[in-house]
């Protein structure tokens, strides 16, 4: 029974000449063949979802941005297969890119070619995206500002949720190429062919200056002190030989270092230009959004004040209309009053008390005008 998690699966390799072709093939030997612990190949799968990474790495560079997550060394990609349309635009583009240029020179190594696409797609789907967003949303909120219901209120609830989700993971792409470009050692350790030409030398210089000068000597022939001492004294010059030539190395190595890291941030300023553009329009999009909110909130607040408003008005009206049902209340009761001798005395009684009442009516819309409740 094969253990959980080392089942082969179907991958995608590209070459330097731009060839691609579908391999079968499990975790235990990619690690193996691309010197990756396992946590790295976790970035990988499809079905988790991990923030964008780049990772370099011994022998390979581990990329996961996005949908297109592979493993880059200094002669292959090695392209998780799927049918997402970000991996087969990956593929595809970066297999035309090698064969177009496969007689140019260029000053980019190979890793750094495949790392540049990568970047690439990654920006150009994120700023599409925005884009789709953008489009969206703004007809939504103009409406929502015009016309304050429930359907608005949802739809513009749901795309701030989206918006939301996506800042983050444009944050994530932006906050990684900008920690790259902080760390000179990440970038020196993702020049993947210039560490493979130093070991191919280094393991050339060592056999000839270990192996060269050698010769055989019998195990049962006697040593002189003579032929041990000159002995010594060759083995110490060949060990002098090569420490300078490994300091040699070291600091011509150290040289190059210096400028390739300064290629690759070259390459990596200008996709975090374009990030943090991407980025900007989307913290301006939210900008829109919170002060579209302010407006709806300072109309929900000036309704409201008309409502309190109407209310007030209402509670002086009922005052008023109390003191004149009392009036009436009173003269209704069944008592002796020589008022009642007078037919039109109860009717100069309603009048006067009608004109009390309006007069009080308007005192307190007066005061209230005069403390500034509401424009009268």
């Amino acid at each position: 029974m094969k253990k959980r998690g080392h089942g082969n699966r179907s991958w995608i390799k590209i070459d330097q000449n731009g060839n691609s072709k579908i391999l079968e093939l499990d975790k235990a030997k990619i690690m193996r063949q691309c010197s990756l612990p396992s946590r790295d190949l976790r970035l990988l799968d499809p079905l988790f979802i991990y923030p964008s990474t780049i990772l370099g790495r011994e022998k390979a560079i581990v990329v996961s941005l996005e949908q297109i997550r592979c493993i880059i060394t200094s002669e292959e990609v090695i392209l998780m297969n799927s049918l997402d349309r970000s991996v087969l635009q990956y593929k595809s583009e970066l297999s035309k890119r090698l064969q177009t240029n496969k007689d140019q020179v260029d000053d980019l190594p190979f890793e750094f070619r495949a790392l540049e696409l990568a970047l690439e797609l990654t920006c150009v789907s994120l700023d599409a995206q925005v884009k789709e967003l953008e489009m969206e949303i703004y007809p939504v909120l103009d409406e929502l500002a015009s016309s304050i219901n429930t359907l608005n209120l949802e739809r513009a609830r749901r795309l701030k949720g989206h918006l939301l989700a996506l800042t983050q993971r444009v944050q994530k792409v932006h906050d990684e190429i900008e920690h790259l470009m902080d760390d000179d050692g990440d970038m020196a350790e993702m020049y993947l062919t210039e560490k493979k030409k130093r070991s191919e030398v280094y393991s050339l210089g060592d056999g000839q200056n270990l192996y060269g000068g050698t010769r055989m000597v019998s195990k049962s022939a006697p040593v002189s002190p003579v032929a041990s001492t000159n002995g010594a004294f060759r083995l110490q010059r060949t060990f002098s030989s090569i420490v300078s030539s490994s300091k040699q190395g070291s600091l011509m190595s150290s040289s190059s270092a210096g400028e390739n890291i300064e290629q690759l941030e070259m390459l990596l300023e200008a996709y975090f230009v374009v990030i943090g553009h991407t980025l900007s329009k989307l913290l301006s999009l939210k900008e829109y959004i919170d002060d579209t909110e302010d407006l709806i909130n300072i109309k929900l607040g000036n309704v409201q004040n008309q409502l309190i408003q109407f209310e007030l008005l209402l509670t002086a009206a009922n005052f008023v209309a109390t003191i004149f049902a009392v009036v009436t209340g009173i003269f209704g009761m069944n008592f002796a009053a020589s008022i009642f001798d007078y037919p039109s005395a109860f009717n100069w009684v309603l009048v006067m008390t009608g004109i009390g009442c309006a007069f009080v009516y308007f005192s307190f819309l007066f005061y209230f005008r005069h403390k500034k409740v509401f424009p009268l």
